[in-house]
């Protein structure tokens, strides 16, 4: 796994408010506690909200969250478009990633109608 998508994935299961450890986070991840230690010395550098003390843990301080994103019809219908062609291709490793997106996509943009297919 790549350190951005690594980064990413912390956040994301940190989001949830509780406490982390880094022996747990390398467990989620495929990682080792060490990984973890310099990921969220990373984190903390770029400003995340990231608290941390040696034996209890790693915490968001403050709720995290992301601002909506905004997509033109066009953008939302080639996103669409380009989630299609992946989830139709069965032999591709990403068709069922590729359809779960298509399917939250339509979902949370009904007004683009965008036909969520098949949930997974």
């Amino acid at each position: 796994m790549k350190r951005d998508q690594r980064l990413f994935d912390i956040v994301q299961i940190m989001r949830d408010g509780r406490v982390h450890t880094a022996e747990g986070l390398a467990r989620a991840l495929g990682v080792s506690a060490r990984t973890i230690w310099r990921d969220m010395e990373i984190l903390a550098a770029t400003g995340l909200p990231v608290a941390g003390e040696r034996g209890m843990g790693y915490i968001l301080r403050s709720v995290l969250i992301l601002p909506p994103l905004t997509l033109s019809p066009d953008e939302a219908e080639a996103l669409a478009e380009g989630l299609r062609r992946v989830a139709g291709d069965e032999a591709h490793p990403q068709a069922r990633a590729a359809r779960a997106l298509l399917y939250r996509i339509a979902t949370l943009l009904p007004q683009a109608g965008i036909e969520p297919g098949p949930r997974g």
